[in-house]
């Protein structure tokens, strides 16, 4: 009678190790994505040339803009790490841009994204990854220091007809957790029909914002975050 108690015992051990096993082998093997990085999209037809008025004066930010982070993190037993992607689309701003096709000055810009609106946009089979935004939320302290701020008095632009993209960057600072840091963002610019479309990155530590890599059971969270972001801005009448 022991003995067969014994065999029982040990039977429901091996099936209970098999069944983690298994789920682990679900949740956290290559059963997982991350969207692409932010790219410029296709201009419509009617973004050939500048908008009347050529591309001097103010510029705000419209819908259909989206900022947000990329960080790596490494599930135990993994040997390759997965790529986190939060977004959030509550963005605002604006620029001035001065000058003509030989020659554009931007200048007084400023952004804002709204940290509290962060929502992942990866997967991961077997996991909600949902879950992460709220650990992000609390290392973050977003209750305090709802927003991200990027500031800059003025940015490079190359010469441009408006018939192409254009590289451009701005040195400026940036503004997370109460804590400001010199940063250079560098991104893609282009017309878009009426609008100018901006896509770019800036790569920061996160504890140099005073913010702990987020404790997560079973991941290990990089430090290193790339911060993206793709603006749509409209001309001021």
């Amino acid at each position: 009678m022991r003995n067969r108690l014994v065999v029982a015992v040990a039977a429901c051990i091996a099936v209970v190790v098999l069944a983690s096993g298994a789920a682990y082998v679900y949740f956290f093997s290559g059963l997982r994505s991350s969207p692409s990085p932010l790219t410029l999209s296709t201009p419509s037809a009617s973004a050939s040339a500048a908008p009347a008025g050529g591309l001097a004066g103010n510029w705000t930010v419209t819908t259909g803009s989206v900022a947000g982070y990329r960080v790596k993190e490494l599930f135990v037993g993994e040997t390759s790490k997965h790529e986190a992607v939060a977004q959030t689309s509550t963005v605002s701003g604006s620029l001035t841009v001065s000058g003509d096709s030989s020659g554009y000055q931007v200048t007084g810009i400023t952004f804002t994204a709204a940290l509290t609106g962060l929502h992942s946009v990866d997967s991961v089979a077997g996991r909600n990854v949902v879950q992460r935004d709220s650990y992000v939320s609390r290392q973050m302290n977003l209750q305090q220091f709802p927003n991200a701020t990027f500031m800059a008095s003025s940015g490079s632009v190359p010469a441009t007809d408006g018939s192409g993209a254009v590289d451009v960057s701005a040195a400026g600072k940036l503004t997370i957790h109460g804590v400001t840091r010199d940063v250079t963002a560098t991104a893609r610019a282009q017309l878009n029909g009426s609008k100018i479309e901006i896509v770019g990155n800036l790569s920061i530590d996160m504890t140099d914002y005073g913010v702990s890599p987020p404790s997560v059971p079973f991941t290990t969270v990089d430090s290193q975050v790339t911060i993206e972001f793709q603006l749509f801005l409209t001309k001021s009448a």
